[in-house]
Parts: structure tokens; sequence; C-alpha cells
């Protein structure tokens, strides 16, 4: 092996110790495996620290200052309204910074900072040097949409959206997923052979139909949209922890457990729960991925977000429809490309770090 392709080896402490505690030396030896797979390694940090930063989106683009000094006063709009008068203005509504008027007032008496992006996601741009969507520039650093809103704030709430989207669905189905495929796993017989029946029938449903069929009734949210894929998510783990559980019911330790009288649920959780996750975490990765892909087509479609949400998908949908704007297009492309790709990378990597054949005892 050469020097290049040598694996990352964790700190000495790193190794022993994990947030406080001893770590087995299995675990050691996954955490080795993974750590060995350089490429998702370095996709996993890359994509938490996007994540990270997209975290802090209202910090890094928003239409409202992080700091107003007026006079003796410190202010935080960031975080909190404030009328206009309180800058010395006429009216009692809610200040509009962006306007040149409160900002001269500010000014007068104090000063103002502003995040990196002075623009959120739905802050529309009304002094564009071109008809929008308008092209890159130093003012919009990856142009504007059809609207006149800022791509670059679209694209960091839009991100920080997704994710958020896909963690969620992934850790509720994973539940529920986990749950379906223990219980048909461990007592097998006729609720082994109902449930296998009702997953048929229910994965046979159209979800796109009735997706259409909702929308025409209610209007969709992130709360709705996350219940409504969370119906049909879930029978992804099903088959995994079924067959694990399938295969560990008759190991002797799971009937010696029974023969003592040990109830199911502890037989479930502790004995036999602990296989299947090693196989259920492999897919979480890919579940992750599969999620932020579903909310990206429906918002294609139209779908997905309610109107004005800042959505790769509603992204991808204005590219489309604006080709003589390649930005638009080309932008959440190459955002949704890098971000797939990077959990592609670390789900290889994840599933190194638990592959028997590769982490020897």
């Amino acid at each position: 092996m050469t020097t290049s392709e040598a694996p990352i080896a964790l700190p000495r402490r790193g190794r022993d110790r994990f947030l406080g505690r001893p770590i087995s030396p299995l675990t050691r030896r996954r955490l080795d495996a993974f750590c060995a797979n350089r490429r998702g390694f370095w996709s996993l940090w890359v994509f938490l620290a996007l994540f990270g930063v997209s975290l802090f989106a209202d910090f890094i683009a928003n239409d409202r200052p992080l700091f107003v000094h007026f006079g003796d006063g410190w202010y935080f709009p960031v975080f909190k309204d404030y009328p206009e008068t309180a800058f010395g203005g006429v009216f009692p509504t809610a200040a509009d910074y962006r306007d040149p008027e409160v900002q001269q007032l500010i000014e007068h008496k104090g000063w103002i900072i502003w995040p990196l992006i002075p623009f959120s996601y739905n802050t529309i741009n009304y002094n564009l040097p071109s008809p929008a969507p308008s092209p890159p520039s130093a003012v919009n650093w990856l142009g504007t949409d059809d609207q006149g809103r800022d791509v670059m704030a679209r694209l960091i709430y839009g991100f920080r959206l997704s994710v958020l989207f896909g963690l969620s669905l992934t850790a509720a189905s994973s539940v529920i997923g986990v749950a379906a495929g223990a219980v048909q796993g461990y007592f097998g017989g006729v609720i082994d052979l109902g449930f296998q029946r009702f997953i048929e029938i229910w994965s046979g449903l159209p979800v796109l139909y009735l997706l259409i069929i909702m929308a025409s009734f209610v209007e969709p949210n992130f709360s709705w949209l996350l219940g409504l894929m969370l119906l049909f998510s879930w029978m992804s783990l099903v088959d995994v922890v079924r067959a694990e559980f399938l295969r560990a019911r008759n190991f002797d330790y799971v009937r010696a457990a029974r023969a003592l009288g040990v109830p199911d649920r502890t037989i479930i959780l502790r004995h036999v729960l602990p296989n299947a996750t090693v196989a259920t975490i492999t897919f979480l990765p890919f579940i992750l991925n599969g999620s932020i892909t579903t909310l990206t087509s429906l918002d294609f479609l139209g779908f997905g977000l309610p109107p004005g949400s800042p959505s790769l998908g509603e992204l991808l949908a204005q590219g489309k429809a604006n080709l003589q704007a390649p930005w638009l297009g080309l932008t959440a492309f190459f955002v949704l490309a890098v971000m797939l790709s990077l959990l592609n990378f670390a789900g290889e990597a994840v599933r190194d770090g638990f592959d028997p054949r590769k982490v020897t005892l």
C-alpha cells in the first residue's frame, strides 16, 4: 500500500474513547474500516460542514441586519421585529431595513451590520440591472430567478430544508420500518403472512396520483408532505429487518431466553434487534438520499412544498422554464449532484465499516 492509499487513522485517544466512554474492539475496527474509505470519510465531513453552514442560513442570507446600533441602544432585527418609530421614523409598523429612508435614519445616529448576503429566500430585488431572471453580478452572486429573488439565498435555505426533510423522513420511516420488520420476523406465522400481503397491496398504490388528489383538497406544507410520504417510505427497511429476525429467532440464546421466561419485548429489544441494527445503519444514508430526491421531484412537478418555499426542485423547474437563464438550471443541478454524491460516498464508507468481510476479529 502506497502512502497516498494509506487509510486515515484515528488518533489514539479517539480510537480508545468516544464521548468520554471506552469503545469496544469491534467498534474500533468498524471505525478503522470506515476511515479506510477515504472518499467516504471526507465526503461525510464535507456534507456535515455544508449542512452545518446551512443551519445558520438566517445569519448568512437575510434581508434584516444582524445588529443595529442606534443612539445608545443595540437592536437585533434578525431575532425581533422593531417598529420604524424606534429609529425615528413615522410608521409604527415593522421597519423595512432595505428602504433607503430607513437606512438613512439609522446611519444618522448609528450604524448597521448586514449579513454576508443581504437577501432572504423570499426577498425581491427591485433594483436589478436587467429584467428578471438577471445574470450573476456583484450584488446577486448567482443571479436571480424569474421573480427577482436571489438564487444564492434560496440555494442555502433550500439545501437546509431538503436535508431537514430527508433526515426527518428517514428517522420516522426507520422507526416504523424496523418495528414492523421486527414483529413480522420474530413472531412469523399468520402475523408475518398477513403483514406481507398488506405490504404488497400498500406498496402497489400510486403515490404520485394520491399526492395530486390530496393537493386538490389541502395546500401541501412541510408537515403534511412529511406525513404523506411517511405512509409509504417506511417499507424500505421492513424486508431487511424481517430477514434478520427470521434468522436470529432460532438462535440458541434466543430459545434459551424464551425457555427462561424472558418477555418477548425484552428478547426483541436486547437480543435480536442489535443484529438487525447493523443492516439498518448501512441503509440509512441511501434512504436519506432517496428522501431528498423524492422531495426535489415533487417540487419540480409542482406537488411539493407551497409556492415560494426555498426548494431545489422549484429552482430546477425555473431552469427548465427559463432556458435563456442557464445559471438557474446549472446551479440547481450542481448542488443536487454534489449533495447526493456526498451522501452516496458516505453511505459506501458506512457499508464498509459494517461489512464483516472487512472487519475481522
